[in-house]
């Protein structure tokens, strides 16, 4: 399914929208959301809270955005909001949790995503007030983008949640790609999302919509989050035309992410064999194949792949992400697997 002869592995917000996408969007009843008006948006918008197990959903433009407008609700101004260090709210958002949510991040090391209890415990500060800024909130990335597209699992996030409970504090959640968390680990996506005050899932991440995301939480919570949407410059007008795909996404598209997943094992599988890369098969669970470079650089690498029309994305000097989805085929898994072989063929 490669378009324009390219087979685009750089990530899954490369897809394009399907035919029913673009029929939905074409024929979207619409209005002006800014003026609660539109009701293809309050469609999605029930859809997803329905979904996700949650009273209330906000659409919004991206999933910076829903993001940033959580932590500036659930931390605040001069408040902490404890983060794993790799995570993407904390290195991926252009720096809002401070810039635009004016929180100070509490970054803590994981083991793939997961950020040891105890950890997590002794860095609470609700002690030396006039010192040190209150710790007001959580935050967990599920699948985590850094460590592979790994899913976190229940009854960890179960554990994170009874702490957050315990201390009074506000436990969001970052699930761009919360469908296949929820895929990979065999569970309705509201076994994950109940445990949190707030999520965030985007629809142009594995679910082929054009554009957007869904910040789903308490009424209170999402009314106080239009408000900081329109601040923000994401007040949409007849915005129904790209939710009608989002709509299409929830429906349709998370039935379907399991094709993803086996298609990223055989990519992973298919290469494993190759002495001058690692890929750690064990940690392959979604749509995620992260590459470990050992005598090229990924500049290189990608350059040679590209002349095999494959495309892929760099992480850093040694490590490259291929991540399959809807416009990934079989025959896109195939030409990659001899395009990497062969970059490396003595």
């Amino acid at each position: 399914m490669s378009y324009k002869g390219y087979s685009d592995f750089r990530s899954d917000t490369v897809t394009r929208p399907t035919e029913e996408m673009r029929k939905a969007m074409y024929e979207a009843e619409v209005g002006d959301d800014v003026l609660g008006d539109d009701p293809t948006v309050k469609e999605l918008e029930e859809l997803a809270a329905e979904t996700l197990g949650k009273e209330a959903a906000l659409f919004v433009p991206s999933g910076t955005m829903g993001n940033t407008i959580a932590v500036k609700l659930a931390a605040g101004e001069g408040k902490e909001i404890i983060l794993e260090e790799h995570s993407h709210i904390y290195n991926y958002e252009a720096g809002n949790v401070s810039r635009i949510a004016g929180s100070l991040p509490r970054p803590l090391p994981s083991g793939h995503g997961i950020i040891p209890i105890e950890k997590i415990e002794e860095n609470i500060h609700k002690s030396l007030r006039d010192h040190i800024p209150e710790t007001k909130a959580i935050a967990l990335e599920n699948t985590h983008n850094y460590w592979g597209g790994v899913p976190i699992p229940t009854d960890y996030i179960e554990k994170v949640s009874d702490i957050a409970k315990k201390h009074n504090l506000h436990f969001h959640l970052d699930g761009a790609r919360v469908f296949n968390a929820a895929t990979a680990l065999g569970v309705d996506v509201k076994e994950i999302t109940k445990h949190f005050d707030s999520a965030m899932f985007c629809l142009s991440k594995g679910l082929a919509a054009p554009v957007g995301s869904v910040l789903v939480g308490t009424k209170d919570f999402i009314k106080e989050a239009r408000i900081i949407r329109k601040y923000l410059g994401g007040g949409m007008r007849q915005a129904g035309i790209i939710a009608a795909a989002g709509i299409v996404s929830i429906k349709i598209m998370t039935k379907r992410l399991e094709e993803d997943h086996k298609r990223a094992k055989r990519l992973a599988e298919g290469i494993s064999d190759i002495d001058d890369i690692w890929v750690d098969l064990k940690r392959v669970k979604t749509n995620f194949v992260m590459i470990h470079l050992k005598t090229i650089s990924s500049f290189e690498f990608l350059e040679k792949l590209k002349e095999k029309k494959v495309l892929a994305l760099p992480f850093n000097d040694k490590l490259v992400r291929f991540v399959t989805h809807n416009d990934i085929d079989d025959n896109d898994v195939s030409r990659a697997i001899d395009a990497i072989h062969s970059v490396f063929k003595k």
